[in-house]
């Protein structure tokens, strides 16, 4: 398995960023660290050790869901991250009406003038991942098979 279980301490620096960032508390989940700076979460009943055994006479490519990834020192949550942990995201959140929202879900970035940084997209209860403001535009990070086609 080309992976890595982030251990407790690392765990609680995640958590104190995702505290800082967005208000989230806590990750009730085994958090592994896959390539390209991505952190996935497994709930599921087996521990670390069961999963090292069993990768070892399985080819596990990926376990887990994916949740965040680091860029530049912050943590951008994935758009099932962002509906998985809707009910503790309380900061950086951007509201947007529902002419942005079939613009943000087709793919375009918003032009929208706020604070540098990464925002938690929301539309009345519904949230939509994450977006990386440059402090003129928000730019659309939802993965090209799930965007809504034309």
């Amino acid at each position: 398995m080309n992976a890595q279980f982030i251990k407790t301490p690392e765990k609680r620096r995640i958590i104190e960023q995702l505290n800082e960032q967005f208000g989230i508390q806590e990750l009730p989940f085994l958090l592994i660290e896959s390539g390209k700076e991505k952190i996935r979460g497994f709930s599921g009943h087996l521990s670390k050790d069961e999963i090292i055994e069993l990768g070892k006479i399985l080819n596990i490519e990926v376990i887990g869901l994916y949740i965040l990834k680091k860029e530049d020192n912050l943590f951008r949550l994935s758009l099932d991250a962002t509906h998985l942990l809707k009910k503790q995201i309380t900061k950086n959140i951007i509201e947007i009406n529902d002419a942005q929202l079939q613009e943000w879900i087709r793919g375009h970035d918003l032009d929208t003038k706020m604070q540098k940084g990464i925002v938690v997209i929301k539309n009345h209860d519904d949230f939509f991942g994450c977006g990386r403001s440059s402090g003129d535009k928000i730019f659309n990070h939802i993965p090209r098979e799930r965007r809504i086609k034309k």
